[in-house]
């Protein structure tokens, strides 16, 4: 047995490069991005093609199914799907044919004492050392009997937990109690098993479901690990709070080194002069990490680069499983904020098609992780300040000055008070709105200085955009009328005007603080709103 899983284990290990490499190139020809974290839209499920494998005529009792749940209660939750499962086959081995237990259960094996890649941990799935008894050869009833009812659920139950777990995530009501309002993905495990059992020449199933970003991401847990094995790098400490072009000494000499490590730098010369590249390679380095990209390392470059890679790892993670929870393989036209990017993104299929700076939520307020579907954009709209608002500020501010409603271009509106259009108008002059519980649209904002902040938390939940217009005449782009001259003056018209959208577009409000860009550079950003520490105790902590 262990020469067979040896021999396997060669095979696949030499399959899996092979469909890496296909996934690397073809990752370069799409658009992956800040750009990659779309969930794109929602189906009701999601499964990789295939037909269902056909029975064999090799079957077990159906009680082998409860005597094994019984005997393995961890696997409980599978219960319904291992029925399901089965009970299409009519209690047909799918592991075993008439020479004895197939390939792929050398394949799915492997996969399991690879867990650290995926950035699991091992004793999150239940009985491995009875599932590693049973493929080492330590379980007696595998060597001796051609087929064994224990050992075939065993598999598929193991199967069942692997894919939970890797392709789909922690529990959607684990996901809500971290304020991911977003649908999940739902997954046709039946055919995923199909994909596996169909094939034996592929390294594990033909198409694995889970967005590509997702795989991007465990490259870069490798490269990360393995700078953690070789010690990590030291702590940066400089003579003077900034460098720049033109600059010497021995400092410059560890920035080189550590921008190196991380791929910022190409060429790690030992020079002790602050040099064009090493200028180019400081604002990489401020490109992946959301700032302005003027190649001086001042206090917040050194800072970030002084964070310990096991912190990045970390980071890394959460953001792995993050990818767990959204479509495979987004379709159609849909629009994505990213809260800690600060951005939107118009997407198509899995395409950035444009982006934009946009203001969030602050803490105090943040902007809620949902999604909707966008129907509306009105221009030159009226302000209907929201109750806390009102309370909070307008009232006071009334109290203090009766002129105060005059001053702000603001007037009564039944029991509540609006502000007017015009150009001061706090929503701007157009706004986009996707009807939601939350009270949560986009807006333009006559407040465009926010926008040139690296962190931009300032709204009380709703989303500020630095290019409204944009937006505008990309909605409206197939409409006939209107033209940018027709845009421009409905927005400074004055007078509110609703424009209904005939096709909505779907647009989903999102929390990364990692991924890859479409140049492949890790791209990592602040998190805002402090959520994945809780994520990282849940993927990360010992049961």
């Amino acid at each position: 047995m262990k020469i067979f899983r040896l021999i396997l284990f060669f095979f696949f290990w030499v399959c899996a490069l092979a469909a890496c490499s296909d996934m690397a190139q073809e990752a370069e020809k799409k658009q992956p991005g800040q750009d990659s974290i779309s969930p794109g839209q929602l189906n009701d499920a999601e499964s990789v093609a295939g037909n269902f494998s056909n029975p064999s005529s090799l079957y077990f009792d159906s009680s082998a199914l409860d005597d094994f749940l019984k005997k393995y209660p961890g696997f409980l939750s599978y219960a319904t799907e291992l029925k399901k499962f089965y009970t299409q086959r009519n209690y047909s081995y799918a592991w075993y044919d008439e020479d004895g237990i197939i390939e792929q259960a050398a394949s799915l094996f492997n996969r399991f004492e690879q867990l650290e890649q995926e950035g699991l941990q091992p004793d999150k799935f239940p009985y491995l050392d009875q599932f590693n008894s049973l493929m080492e050869g330590n379980d007696s009833s595998l060597q001796t009997e051609p087929m064994n009812a224990e050992a075939e659920l065993m598999l598929t139950a193991q199967y069942l937990s692997y894919a939970h777990q890797v392709w789909q995530g922690m529990p959607e009501k684990e996901s809500r109690k971290l304020e991911w309002f977003l649908p999940r993905k739902k997954l046709s495990l039946q055919n995923l098993m199909d994909s596996l059992l169909l094939d034996a020449n592929h390294s594990f199933i033909e198409q694995e479901p889970v967005y590509r970003q997702y795989f991007l991401l465990k490259n870069y847990l490798q490269k990360y690990r393995d700078i953690e094995k070789a010690g990590g790098w030291g702590i940066l400490k400089g003579k003077k709070k900034l460098y720049k072009k033109g600059d010497s000494s021995q400092f410059v000499v560890q920035l080189r080194r550590r921008l190196f490590i991380t791929g910022d730098l190409a060429n790690d010369t030992s020079s002790l002069l602050f040099d064009d590249e090493l200028e180019n390679a400081v604002k990489n380095f401020q490109q992946r990490n959301g700032w302005k990209e003027d190649g001086i390392a001042g206090s917040s470059v050194i800072r970030g680069l002084n964070i310990p890679v096991d912190q990045l790892i970390e980071k890394i993670l959460v953001n792995m499983e993050r990818c767990r929870w959204v479509p495979a393989n987004p379709q159609g036209e849909y629009l994505v904020v990213n809260v800690p990017a600060f951005k939107l993104y118009a997407f198509k299929n899995d395409s950035v098609l444009f982006d934009m700076n946009i203001v969030a939520g602050e803490p105090l307020h943040k902007t809620v992780l949902f999604n909707g579907d966008l129907k509306y954009i009105v221009f030159s709209p009226y302000w209907n300040v929201p109750p806390g608002i009102l309370k909070k500020e307008i009232l006071p501010g009334i109290k203090k000055d009766p002129l105060y409603l005059e001053k702000h271009n603001m007037e009564w509106y039944g029991n509540t008070v609006r502000q007017k259009p015009g150009p001061n108008n706090s929503l701007g002059k157009v706004k986009f709105l996707f009807p939601n519980s939350f009270n949560i649209y986009l807006h333009d904002t006559p407040a465009k200085n926010l926008f040139a902040e690296d962190r931009r938390a300032f709204s009380h939940g709703c989303i500020r955009l630095a290019e409204p217009k944009k937006l505008a005449m990309y909605l409206l782009r197939n409409y006939p009328g209107w033209t940018e001259e027709k845009i421009d003056e409905a927005m400074n018209a004055g007078k509110e005007k609703y424009v209904t959208l005939r096709e909505t577009i779907p647009l989903f409000i999102t929390y990364f603080t990692a991924w890859v860009d479409r140049n492949g550079k890790l791209n990592t950003r602040q998190d805002v709103y402090n959520r994945d520490k809780r994520i990282a105790r849940m993927i990360l902590e010992k049961n």
